[in-house]
């Protein structure tokens, strides 16, 4: 459809704060943590100025935040809440009474390297170390992302009802400007009509128990019906992002954006603001005769394996890159995307390199670096390791 977008000169945090607007969100409960803060904070600011009829919480943690979120959102309103690090950390055992009461919030994660030592730069380890909670998450590459993300996010929450985490990078996307093409509200409004609950605590004609004690002769069913609605959004993600598309002219029907797919021997694949440098040296490296392309992940939960064995088929190599780790084994997206492949036909080369941990810098003559080491690998037919941590100081 044809519309005039609202072109605004923002940060990653500020794209988060008027998402968090134009989805005519109702309740907000959150407590300050760096980089999170200007999230809440520009949010208040629209409050003030009387933008918006938001009502807003103030508590004493990060654990009240997710506390006061969930039940805003069992009483039928929708809910954000925002967060980073240790504050998410802080969230851990609130986020699996979220996703277990099946409530659809959407909270913005800013990642941060977890401490210690103490650090309040980028890194993806926060919110991978919630990948069990049965969150579903996606990840912005750019400030752009982080807008449509939580507007998208709403729309498939409250769909298949199960909590989102959109996830942005530290400083690179939270504190760092761009234009953002920003929606209309009375095209917002049709896009994400007001929320229809799947029970309400406000409710007294039909009272509703949550977080009750299941018996084990129930409690497995609850999990399988999480599980399924996992499956589900799988669906709900292509078509939400392909109406998104439709309607705003950018299309996000696929769990993994890719790039020079066809004719690539090998691709890196990744999640988050990273991609973008990752874009750029692909354009360069096929300018000087490399056979590559790129996966952009966007979507961790739920994982996109049916994509990524699509992908995997068709190339020889993929160069992992993972801006966290998982002690005792290797970096995550790497050890999920293996086991994603496992039992299916395509057995491409996969090397894990991890980078950029703690918010170190990670560059295009870096992207070059390892692309001329996968080549490498890819004429020789084998792996010199499986990982390599790519930043060592040497």
């Amino acid at each position: 459809m044809e519309y005039k977008p609202i072109r605004k000169v923002v940060s990653g945090n500020y794209a988060a704060a008027y998402a968090v607007k134009h989805a005519r969100v109702q309740v907000v409960a959150a407590y300050p943590i760096t980089p999170q803060t200007s999230i809440i904070e520009k949010i208040a600011e629209f409050i003030a100025n009387g933008e918006t009829d938001i009502q807003y919480v103030p508590v004493e943690s990060e654990h009240s935040a997710m506390a006061a979120t969930i039940g805003a959102s069992a009483t039928g309103a929708r809910a954000f809440t925002a967060t980073a690090a240790q504050g998410l950390a802080l969230m851990h055992e609130m986020l699996h009474w979220a996703s277990g009461a099946r409530l659809p919030i959407v909270m913005v994660d800013v990642n941060r390297a977890m401490a210690p030592p103490w650090s309040v730069w980028d890194d993806q380890t926060d919110s991978l170390a919630q990948r069990d909670t049965g969150w579903m998450q996606f990840y912005a590459e750019n400030n752009q992302e982080v807008y449509d993300g939580v507007l998208m996010s709403y729309k498939i929450a409250e769909t298949v009802n199960v909590p989102i985490m959109v996830v942005e990078s530290a400083f690179i996307l939270s504190h760092t400007y761009d234009v953002v093409e920003m929606i209309p509200q009375e095209l917002v409004d049709e896009f994400l009509p007001p929320r229809k609950p799947l029970y309400t605590l406000t409710d007294f004609d039909n009272p509703v128990s949550v977080g009750a004690l299941a018996t084990p002769n129930d409690y497995y069913e609850f999990r399988y019906k999480l599980a399924k609605a996992h499956e589900e959004a799988k669906k709900v993600i292509k078509d939400v992002g392909k109406e998104f598309g439709e309607r705003f002219g950018r299309d996000y029907s696929s769990m993994i954006e890719t790039g020079y797919i066809d004719d690539a021997d090998f691709v890196f694949m990744g999640m988050g603001s990273l991609m973008g440098t990752v874009k750029q040296a692909v354009d360069l490296l096929r300018d000087e005769g490399y056979r590559v392309g790129y996966a952009k992940v966007r979507w961790f939960r739920p994982f996109p394996k049916e994509e990524l064995e699509a992908i995997a088929e068709s190339v020889k190599g993929i160069a992992v890159l993972d801006r966290n780790f998982s002690f005792g084994q290797e970096g995550i997206l790497f050890n999920e995307a293996k086991g994603a492949l496992y039992n299916t036909g395509a057995r491409p080369l996969m090397k894990d390199y991890i980078v950029g941990l703690g918010g170190r810098d990670f560059t295009v003559p870096d992207v070059k670096a390892i692309a001329a080491d996968m080549k490498a690998i890819i004429e020789k037919g084998e792996l010199d390791r499986e990982v390599e941590w790519y930043h060592l100081k040497r």
